[in-house]
This record gives C-alpha cells, structure tokens and sequence, in this order.
C-alpha cells in the first residue's frame, strides 16, 4: 500500500474539538487543582505582592531589574495556568 501523499494523510482524522476538554497530560489542570481553596489563593497572593506588585527604585542595578523581570514572568505564566486549570 501507498504511503498518502501531501496532507492525504488527515484524510478520516477527526477534527481537535475544544468540547473534548484539554488533554489529561495539560499542567493547567494540575495547577488549577494546586491553587484551588483558600491556600492557594493566599500562595498566590503572596508571589503576586512580591512580584507584580512590587516597584524598584529608579536607580535599581541592572541585574535587579532583570532578576525582578525573570520573576514576574514566571508569576505571570503560573497564574495563567491557574485560570486556565480552573476553567476547564
């Protein structure tokens, strides 16, 4: 038999539907369910005010500012995550 040629192959794939849910290996479930309840709101309370509520003097090292970034960042993708894992 013929390999299919050029996108041949999709032929009789059924179309990804977004009613399916998110696969089970998806993180966001596991951090939705993480920071579920009253601890994780007060976790994430906590990264917040130490990360995107938090302001450095205008004459902050360079070095400061980019350690502040890199922190905001990752606050930044785990509360996603989290409204991500919790809406599904």
């Amino acid at each position: 038999m013929a390999e299919p040629a050029g996108w041949d192959w999709l032929d009789g794939v059924a179309p990804a539907s977004k009613e399916d849910g998110p696969a089970p290996s998806d993180p966001a479930l596991s951090f939705g369910r993480c920071f579920a309840g009253a601890d994780g709101a007060r976790v994430l309370g906590v990264l917040k005010a130490m990360t995107l509520e938090r302001t450095l003097a205008p004459d902050a090292p360079e070095p400061a500012l980019r350690h502040l970034e890199g922190q905001r960042a990752l606050v930044a993708l785990i509360l996603a995550l989290v409204a991500r894992g919790q809406a599904n």
